[in-house]
């Protein structure tokens, strides 16, 4: 027959199972839900190896939250001896010296661990850890040379240093580039004829229906060829800038003339006949302005010849 107090514990560990299950999701909270299982099968035996024959799930819990603070504080003492002394790995050493600090007598633990009434308890289900995911792979991880001791940390994934282009090389090809840029323009023109054709007045082929085949509506004008004579904004500004620096040129040689002196007598003359403003006028000035519309250029008069 199978004892009570047995019973009662899987009884509360199945209230445990019952209650805790509907918030574990993740990997990681299935595994800490099996330890704390475990636990809990490990304080109803101990409860049985003592004489009693039920407990309360309240009592039971309390009692697994203490074993596992118990234990949480022998490893985390533990680790701290082992790293106070230069290692990674805690010894048995360790653990010893940990619980003589915790006050626990280490020379009964071989006594209680041969004791008679000891009960067995099956191993757990082996579950499988919590999958962490993988970064991005890329080339072949490093190890360790020989010159570095194995206890150091890893290299690093060879992604976080590994250079790994991701553009492409243009295309150079004259046909290909001829067609993408075609068809570019060929875009752009429809799309400017769409926005004008939605936005201003339209004409219709049909007059059944207006909407088929719009047009964008012509504007009469009273001088059709206004437009072709007079200049564009690009000429306008072209002649500002050249109106502009033509002065600035102006401005530096005049003043450059009035600071050099020359003492040949001969030069006297040819000062003589300069303007009143020490400058020569220079005929580039004309050919300069010298607008591209035709219609707006000055009138040249042919050269007539005399007969002899």
């Amino acid at each position: 027959m199978a004892d009570p107090a047995v019973a009662s514990g899987g009884s509360l560990n199945a209230g445990g199972r019952g209650s805790s299950s509907k918030a574990a999701t993740s990997p990681a909270e299935n595994y800490n839900l099996a330890r704390r299982r475990t636990l809990q099968v490990v304080v109803s035996a101990l409860l049985t190896e003592c004489g009693f024959e039920s407990a309360e799930k309240a009592a039971v819990e309390t009692l697994t939250e203490m074993m596992q603070s118990f234990i949480s504080e022998i490893g985390r003492c533990a680790k701290a001896y082992c790293e106070h002394t230069a290692r990674s790995v805690p010894t048995l050493s360790d653990t010893v010296v940990t619980l003589i600090e915790m006050g626990f007598n280490a020379d009964t633990l071989p006594v209680y661990a041969k004791r008679s009434q000891r009960m067995v308890i099956t191993a757990p289900p082996v579950t499988n850890p919590p999958v962490t995911p993988k970064a991005l792979s890329a080339g072949q991880k490093r190890t360790h040379p020989a010159y570095i001791p194995s206890h150091f940390p890893e290299f690093p994934d060879p992604h976080t240093y590994i250079k790994t282009p991701t553009f492409r090389e243009p295309v150079s090809d004259y046909q290909v580039v001829r067609e993408k840029a075609a068809t570019q323009r060929r875009d752009v023109e429809r799309a400017l004829t769409r926005f004008m054709a939605k936005t201003g007045e339209t004409q219709s082929l049909f007059k059944d229906d207006i909407t088929a085949f719009p047009l964008i509506a012509a504007r009469p004008t009273s001088i059709p060829y206004l437009s072709a004579l007079l200049p564009s904004e690009l000429e306008l500004q072209t002649l500002e800038e050249t109106d502009s620096s033509e002065q600035d040129d102006q401005t530096d040689s005049e003043n450059t003339a009035g600071n050099i002196v020359t003492d040949d007598p001969g030069n006297d003359k040819e000062n003589s006949m300069l303007p009143p403003s020490g400058v020569v006028p220079s005929q580039k000035v004309s050919e300069d302005n010298v607008i591209d519309n035709p219609y707006l250029r000055p009138v040249k008069k042919p050269k007539v010849r005399r007969k002899k």
